[in-house]
């Protein structure tokens, strides 16, 4: 076994691919160098790729691969959402650590955090964070301040009869899919899924459960990001054919570039 490893008979690890070869690569390449995957083990769900993804999905003997098909083309929250259900009903283990592909852990120690809040208290549904990206306070700031003028603007309009879209709070409420771990007895027992309705998976059974009484525990970004790198919207970067000028394409670009400069050096 590696120098500071993860090992956790109660552990799973849950990920989802779907056409990003050069991502996946990078996440599973770091993932191996945190856990022990001779006893933690690794279920990837490839959803229909049909791509070089899955051919290097298919190399690595330490993947439980599992392929997902379908009938007809399916994107967005449904299509993740029942892949991760297809994973949970191979999991037997108390937690599942749920990462997206854009996702990348550079030390154990944050899945080592995330166990440790997690095994606080039996009411622990989920450990994760409420933020994709870590941002400085400045921008923190300005965030909430320009989201709030759009929800009470909204609620104005609303309020005078004038058509608007929907109010949509302007601080975040929801662990953030790309990185959370899950209690799987709590999930099982309440008999929920990730793909209930059209919305980020999770985030439904969230609403579920706190109604139940379990809890949520957030881990602050400045902890969180410590240990690790996330692409926001990486997935939609690469494969939704944003130009090569689009903030989220650079931001996946630059850093897949910097961890394919760190395995040559």
């Amino acid at each position: 076994m590696k120098n500071n490893q993860i090992v956790s008979d109660q552990l799973s690890i849950v990920l989802v691919n779907y056409k990003t070869p050069e991502m996946t690569r990078i996440c599973l390449e770091l993932l191996e160098k945190a856990v022990d995957v001779t006893k933690v083990p690794v279920w990837v769900v490839d959803n229909d790729s049909n791509d070089a993804s899955l051919d290097y999905l298919k190399s690595l003997s330490w993947v439980k691969l599992l392929e997902r098909k379908t009938t007809s083309p399916e994107v967005g929250f449904m299509a993740h959402g029942r892949a991760l259900d297809m994973a949970m009903e191979q999991v037997d283990t108390d937690f599942v650590l749920l990462m997206h592909t854009d996702t990348l852990i550079y030390s154990p120690k944050i899945i080592d955090n995330l166990l440790e809040k997690m095994r606080e208290k039996e009411t622990v549904a989920a450990v994760g964070c409420l933020e994709q990206v870590e941002r400085t306070a400045l921008e923190t700031a300005w965030r909430v301040l320009s989201r709030a003028v759009k929800y009470y603007m909204r609620r104005v309009k609303r309020a005078l009869g004038i058509k608007t879209r929907d109010p949509r709070l302007y601080y975040e409420i929801y662990l953030k899919s790309f990185c959370t771990l899950w209690n799987a007895n709590i999930i099982k027992q309440n008999k929920v899924s990730f793909a209930m309705v059209e919305r980020t998976p999770g985030y439904e059974m969230q609403d579920i459960l706190k109604t139940r009484g379990y809890e949520f525990v957030a881990i602050p970004p400045r902890k969180m990001f410590q240990y690790m790198d996330h692409i926001e919207a990486g997935t939609v970067a690469l494969v939704r054919g944003l130009g090569k000028q689009h903030k989220r394409v650079k931001n996946a670009q630059a850093i897949i570039k910097k961890n394919t400069i760190k395995k040559g050096s």
